[in-house]
């Protein structure tokens, strides 16, 4: 399992090298931090310097056995499975998309919360399409979920992958 595969490997560097045991927490910017920063707080945990203003991407915190580390919000799942952090906070949305192979989900915080929108011109008349057979096109950043959710109601799709201004689309 690779979850496990990247645990062992971060005991063994520090058994081999001598040095304590740090973990690493991956973070994004943005609402997750924002939302996680008072609940490290609240466990005594506070970060050594302001991740907004500093440039830095690893992040030392007041305990010697913790450091976080800022990516991506969409590479938080990647670092945890390939054991460049050994643990994470994603969204549920980001877990999706990546699929969250060999990732252990032990809570959902509650943070953050989103939700996935459908949209279309207001003289689409989906429902005809739907029932015609039509393929539509779809521009989403979440082409995973995307797919599973069309799929699950049967209706065919061109996905257009993008990362953002999804009402531009074509």
């Amino acid at each position: 399992d690779d979850t496990e595969r990247g645990e062992s490997a971060a005991l063994d560097r520090a058994r081999c090298t001598g040095d304590a045991v740090v973990i690493t927490l991956a973070l994004s910017k943005g609402r997750i931090l924002d939302e996680i920063l008072p609940l490290l707080s609240a466990a005594g945990v506070d970060l050594a310097e302001d991740p907004e203003t500093s440039r830095k991407l690893i992040i030392a915190t007041c305990r010697e056995d913790l450091r976080i580390v800022l990516v991506r919000a969409s590479d938080v799942p990647t670092y945890v499975q390939r054991g460049g952090a050994d643990l994470g906070v994603a969204g549920l949305d980001t877990l999706l998309e990546h699929g969250g192979e060999g990732l252990y989900r032990p809570l959902d915080l509650g943070l953050a919360r989103c939700r996935m929108s459908v949209a279309a011109p207001l003289d689409f008349d989906y429902a005809a399409a739907v029932r015609q057979g039509s393929r539509i096109r779809v521009a989403t950043k979440f082409t995973r979920i995307a797919s599973d959710h069309f799929a699950d109601k049967g209706v065919h799709v061109d996905l257009i992958k993008l990362y953002g201004s999804m009402e531009l689309a074509p």
